[in-house]
């Protein structure tokens, strides 16, 4: 198996934007201002998210096109910030309550929020890279985890099934059912590989707040009794891991990293709710 234990590698300035290009309200702040709107999207509003969420996956394309082994995620930050620049939207993440960097990037046991440092991606690596896309006053947020090289057929299994375990959650997306529904389907499947199922990130209401409040629990959890409505628009971002589900935060209060540094995998999409299911935003 892989690599030693990751470490905290050196983080670049902050990258700049044009005075041109819309901010979010939160830029600059200690923290987002509370989300007051509805959670039903009106018309306007959902044809804004189908722009942002394009973009935002238009820039993971962008962003796997650099991924390659010697490749710092740095570079890779460096990437995702100009491609979102280069199309007008913001980068949600930067200055996102203090957050530094324009992507998250997530390696091996990092299970999110991975600040882009000057460590080089290695042969065997996994990494995931989390991309947000601010434009139309709205945020498209996404995710994938990506192989870095030759990987172990442990960690590629880890990948792949994460991803189906996001696409059978979306699948269950129904108007009328519970949101724990989510859960359940991710919980269930992971259950058959005996994999974690991290419960303390959730996915989540997105729209014109980047997190509106609305929690969407990977986990079967029977408290989450909020019922789906059509025009609801939210992410689920399973993270599934190796080993432990439990883990430990970084001195940084942003890595948060697996405790028996087992790896760990997660995949995201903006969806919203329709009559017949769920479309997902976060498409190319």
């Amino acid at each position: 198996m892989p690599s030693a234990p990751l470490t905290p590698g050196t983080i670049s300035p902050e990258r700049a934007v044009p005075a041109s290009i819309d901010r979010p309200e939160y830029v600059g702040q200690a923290a987002p201002l509370p989300y007051r709107g509805p959670q039903v999207r009106d018309a306007d509003t959902i044809a804004a998210m189908r722009v942002a969420g394009r973009i935002a996956a238009q820039a993971l394309d962008a962003v796997e096109a650099a991924i390659a082994p010697g490749v710092t995620t740095d570079e890779l930050d460096r990437v995702g910030h100009e491609f979102l620049l280069d199309h007008g939207a913001y980068p949600s993440t930067l200055g996102y309550r203090g957050f530094p960097k324009s992507l998250c990037s997530s390696v091996n046991e990092v299970i999110c929020h991975g600040i882009p440092d000057d460590r080089p991606l290695e042969d065997g690596d996994i990494v995931n890279i989390d991309i947000t896309a601010y434009i139309g006053r709205v945020h498209g947020d996404t995710n994938k985890t990506y192989l870095v090289g030759n990987v172990d057929e442990e960690s590629r299994l880890l990948v792949e099934r994460t991803h189906e375990a996001t696409m059978r959650a979306i699948k269950a997306v129904r108007p009328g059912r519970q949101i724990n529904v989510i859960g359940r389907v991710i919980e269930s499947y992971a259950k058959r590989f005996g994999y974690g199922v991290v419960r303390e990130f959730t996915g989540h209401g997105v729209g014109p707040a980047f997190h509106d409040g609305l929690i969407v629990p990977h986990y079967d959890d029977p408290t989450a009794t909020t019922v789906i409505e059509a025009g609801m628009t939210f992410t689920i971002e399973p993270m599934l891991t190796l080993g432990t589900a439990e883990w430990d935060m970084w001195d940084d209060g942003w890595t948060a990293v697996t405790r028996d540094a087992s790896r760990t995998a997660q995949f995201e999409h903006t969806l919203l709710v329709t009559d017949a299911g769920a479309e997902i935003l976060t498409l190319p």
